[in-house]
C-alpha cells in the first residue's frame, strides 16, 4: 500500500540557527459508507451486518466512557474520555484566591485514544511510503520585539488572551504562535504569563 508524507517546518525557537522538521502522512479521507462496504466485500459479509456491529460497539464504547472507564479494543487500542473546562468558562488555577468550577462548568471535551502496537505494527509491515509535497512555516512581517509589543497592548484591554488572538494579531500560523507564545510565557522580561493547561492554556500579564 502506497501512501505519501508531507515535510513540514518548525520554527527555530531555540536559537540553533536552523529550522527542523517533522513528517505527517497527506491524508485522503475515506467516507463511513466506502469503509463499511470495503469490510463487507473483504470480510464477506453483509453490509447491514458491519453496520450494527460498529453501531453497537460506538453505542457501547460511549456508555463506557461515560461510566469512567478505560476501554481496550484489542488490535485498535485504548479509549478514555477527556475533561476540561467549559469555553465559556476559565480554567481553574491552584493559587490562592482563585474559584473553583462546580461540576457544572466540567465537561467531556474528547476521546483520548492510544493505538494497540498491533495495529502499529501492521500498519508499519504494509506501508509504503513516497515523499509528497513540503509546508513551510507562515512568516510574520513583524519583528518578535512588535510581536511583544502587540500582546502587551492587547492584554491591556483584555482580561486574557488565546492562541487564535495572538495569530491575528501577528500573523504567524497556529503552531508557530503557541511555540511562541509558550516560549515567551517562560520569560519575565516580556511581561506575559500563562494560566491553565492544554486546550485550556490562556496568557495574562504579569
Amino acid at each position: 500500500m502506497y501512501a505519501k508524507y508531507i515535510k513540514r517546518e518548525i520554527p527555530d525557537l531555540n536559537g540553533i540557527g536552523r529550522t527542523q522538521a517533522y513528517y505527517q502522512m497527506e491524508l485522503t479521507p475515506k467516507s463511513f459508507e466506502a469503509f463499511v462496504s470495503q469490510c463487507a466485500r473483504e470480510g464477506n459479509m453483509d453490509e447491514s451486518q458491519i453496520l450494527a456491529v460498529m453501531s453497537l460497539v460506538s453505542e457501547k464504547l460511549a456508555l463506557c466512557m461515560a461510566e469512567g472507564f478505560s476501554v481496550k479494543l484489542d488490535g485498535i487500542g485504548t479509549f478514555n474520555a477527556k475533561l476540561g473546562v467549559r469555553s465559556d468558562m476559565l480554567q481553574d488555577a491552584f493559587e490562592p484566591g482563585e474559584p473553583s468550577h462546580n461540576s457544572q462548568s466540567i465537561q467531556v471535551t474528547g476521546v483520548a485514544y492510544r493505538a494497540d502496537k498491533d495495529l502499529i505494527r501492521n500498519m508499519r509491515r504494509i506501508c509504503i511510503l513516497e515523499r509528497g509535497g513540503e509546508s513551510r512555516i507562515k512568516k510574520s512581517r513583524l519583528t518578535i520585539e512588535e510581536r511583544i509589543e502587540k500582546a502587551r497592548a492587547f492584554l491591556q484591554k483584555n482580561m486574557f488572551m488565546r492562541v487564535p488572538d495572538y495569530v491575528r494579531l501577528t500573523g504567524l500560523s497556529r503552531t508557530t504562535a503557541s511555540q511562541e507564545l509558550r516560549k515567551l510565557a517562560l520569560d519575565p522580561s516580556t511581561g506575559i504569563t500563562s494560566r491553565g493547561q492544554r486546550s485550556q492554556k490562556y496568557y495574562v500579564l504579569r
